[in-house]
């Protein structure tokens, strides 16, 4: 990193980082180096500040990420709590980067008394990991409310984009590629007279139904169309089923649970033995909403 001498970075940089410390299945091998930008500009200056062949993953809460047991070779950025952000501008807009949780983003909307921002209480992650997914929970999805983004590039180059220049799909988003979320202005209606939040009946209604509490990375699995990829796992005769200590929750099918002893291989082996069940019973071919990255150990 040609850093000494040129530029001054104002973050925090760690270097061989356990990500297990960062991912909400407590797995994963170190990060060659990690960082956590002190703000918008000095993110900036450090991607302008990599070499051109160094790779960059972002982390947010670490949700929805199997990172593997050898480790991540290249450049951690972490923004949660750092580009944190978010505010009012204007009647129903909301402007939030991307380090803010969506459970933060939903509370604000609340607050403000606008309507359709709920179901971001049931997004275990980031607004950041939200955007690069479309991500959504009981029958929301992110970009319905999406009306710009700002990116940033290998070269910390900000552009404004509206959200017309996304192909938008079931937990996909297709854009311009290496080129990351940092901000975005989410469009909602006020609430009108009279009607509620229902953030708590939503969180209640997950708390019944998933694994609250325990080590997992949220849904594995998209739901294939006109099916739910947690009915498919069940009826494959796999809830509560286990390779080594990774299982597949007894209470929701689409959770894998990880323990102390767990290893990201004993997690990525057992997602592979769930596809091979669920296409040899249904002939289904199951894909996955988790993101898989980093070395073998």
């Amino acid at each position: 990193m040609n850093v000494a001498g040129q530029v001054t970075l104002r973050g925090r940089l760690h270097i061989d980082e356990p990500l297990a410390k960062h991912t909400s299945w407590r797995l994963g091998g170190p990060a060659d180096r990690y960082y956590v930008p002190a703000d918008l500009d000095d993110l900036q200056v450090f991607l302008a500040s990599l070499e051109a062949d160094v790779d960059v993953l972002w982390i947010g809460l670490g949700s929805n990420l199997l990172v593997r047991d050898g480790g991540i070779r290249g450049a951690v950025i972490a923004p949660l709590g750092a580009l944190d952000r978010i505010e009012q501008r204007g009647a129903g807009r909301v402007y939030v980067e991307c380090g803010v949780s969506c459970a933060k983003l939903a509370k604000f909307c609340n607050k403000q008394g606008l309507a359709g921002g709920d179901f971001f209480a049931g997004i275990p992650g980031t607004v950041g990991g939200a955007l690069a997914m479309n991500a959504g929970a009981f029958g929301g999805e992110t970009w319905r409310a999406v009306e710009r983004v700002i990116m940033i590039d290998r070269d910390g180059r900000l552009t404004e984009r509206g959200a017309g220049e996304f192909e938008i799909g079931y937990r996909q988003v297709d854009g311009p590629q290496r080129e990351w979320f940092v901000a975005a202005e989410f469009g909602f209606a006020e609430r009108a007279d009279g009607e509620a939040s229902n953030i708590r009946e939503l969180l209640r209604r997950r708390n019944e139904t998933q694994p609250i509490g325990q080590p997992s990375c949220g849904s594995v699995f998209k739901n294939p169309p006109g099916d739910h990829a947690a009915r498919l796992i069940e009826a494959a005769g796999l809830k509560g089923h286990c390779l080594g200590s990774a299982c597949v929750s007894d209470k929701h099918a689409n959770f894998i649970i990880s323990s102390a002893d767990t290893t990201a291989a004993d997690v990525e082996a057992l997602i592979g033995f769930v596809r091979e069940r669920v296409r040899e019973r249904f002939g289904v071919e199951l894909e996955t909403e988790v993101r898989i990255v980093g070395e073998t150990a």
